[in-house]
């Protein structure tokens, strides 16, 4: 279900938040997205998630997980058995790519393979730098700050 929405009204009051709107308008999933492989996507904490591929019949060496900047790309790609004949093929096999949209700051922790599960796990660190801090406010008491004002109205 895809809504027609005007962010306009939001990028006039908002500096450097191009990106999420960007996601919001293109959040609906395309018509015809593959849903393979099923995953699940779970919050173990504050700042720790999980993602859970079901990966079954895929070994470690026919996955790969590129970490780019704000998105994590997992590929399986599985070679072709060219010799045998099947008479019942129901496994689902082929090659797949899954995309997932990462926020700022968000690292992988690890991955393993796992009784044909691929198990990811996150974590968001904001450095130190982009934590909130308070702010002193200095205020001028006592003889400079009467100075400073006289000074200025004689001005």
């Amino acid at each position: 279900m895809r809504t027609n929405l005007d962010f306009s009204p939001f990028y006039r009051s908002s500096i450097g938040f191009d990106r999420i709107f960007n996601l919001l308008e293109n959040a609906s999933p395309p018509q015809n997205a593959d849903s393979w492989p099923p995953y699940d996507i779970a919050k173990l904490g504050e700042d720790t998630y999980r993602i859970v591929l079901a990966v079954a019949g895929f070994g470690e060496d026919e996955l790969a997980i590129t970490h780019e900047p704000n998105m994590l790309v997992i590929e399986g790609a599985k070679t072709e058995n060219d010799g045998v004949q099947y008479l019942h093929h129901g496994l689902a096999l082929r090659s797949f790519v899954r995309r997932f949209e990462l926020a700022d700051h968000v690292t992988i922790v690890g991955a393993k393979l796992e009784n044909g599960l691929l198990i990811i796990d996150l974590k968001k660190e904001i450095p130190e730098e982009m934590k909130p801090r308070r702010i002193a406010i200095n205020v001028d008491t006592g003889k400079n700050a009467a100075s400073k004002g006289i000074e200025s109205a004689a001005a």
